[in-house]
């Protein structure tokens, strides 16, 4: 990989961050736990140690902007590391590699955890990526952090054979491959799972790598063909 260790900076400990920053953390943990629309805002203040349970809509107006004011913190975290990766690229001549891009946009989340240890950034970000319906490319949150940006164009110059709708699904798909190596493996014992953390992250950034850049291969007219087989669902789950 080229940049297979990345180090970020853990977030401080609640009792040493402003309300603002707790709402945010609290409001990750709870949605990654819950689902984005299984919390109230009241749960969220009370988690985040706010007397005040009016607190989310006065420092974010909505659960809309609590969303994207998670996606604004750990975004600029990812900032640093996303630029330097980019000026090591440009330096060895590889800002056109798809794996050198890819991992520019994916690697930085690794360092990403909350106050207990986990990933529930990931968690977060794979149940706000499921829900997405935008066809326009790198569209996840509205937020356009500047070293982010430069590498998602990046990667829609390296697909540009590719129509936008298709270049975003893939986009789409890949990420949630990441994330989910990286709740399902990360911190967890070797043993549990016949392999190390680092070989089954390297064997999805092949995976990743190949499922972002195949050609597209079927006709657009091309119809999915009728199933046929059995509709009960008992005689489906015997089949």
């Amino acid at each position: 990989m080229a940049n297979a260790e990345i180090e970020l900076e853990v977030p401080p400990t609640t009792e040493a961050i402003d309300g603002k920053t707790r709402l945010i953390l609290a409001g990750e943990q709870l949605f990654a736990q819950n689902g984005i629309n299984g919390s109230s805002m009241r749960e969220i203040a009370t988690k985040a140690g706010q007397g005040n349970h009016a607190a989310v809509q006065y420092h974010f107006g909505s659960r809309e902007g609590l969303v994207r004011g998670i996606f604004d913190y750990r975004m600029e975290q990812m900032e640093a590391e996303r630029g330097a990766m980019l000026e090591r690229a440009r330096a060895t001549g590889s800002l056109k590699d798809a794996r050198t891009i890819l991992e520019i946009i994916l690697l930085p989340q690794l360092g990403l955890h909350d106050a207990d240890g986990n990933h529930s950034y990931a968690s977060f970000l794979s149940q706000y990526l499921l829900q997405s319906r935008s066809p326009e490319f790198g569209d996840f949150s509205g937020s356009e952090p500047p070293h982010l940006t430069q590498a998602l164009q990046l990667m829609r110059q390296r697909v540009d054979y590719l129509p936008p709708y298709v270049a975003q699904r893939r986009l789409i798909s890949v990420s949630l491959m990441f994330l989910n190596i990286l709740m399902r493996h990360h911190g967890t014992d070797e043993a549990a799972f016949g392999e190390s953390f680092p070989d089954a992250l390297e064997d999805t950034m092949e995976q990743i790598v190949g499922s972002m850049c195949m050609p597209l291969r079927l006709a657009s007219s091309r119809q999915p063909a009728a199933y046929s087989g059995p509709s009960d669902p008992v005689d489906l789950a015997l089949g």
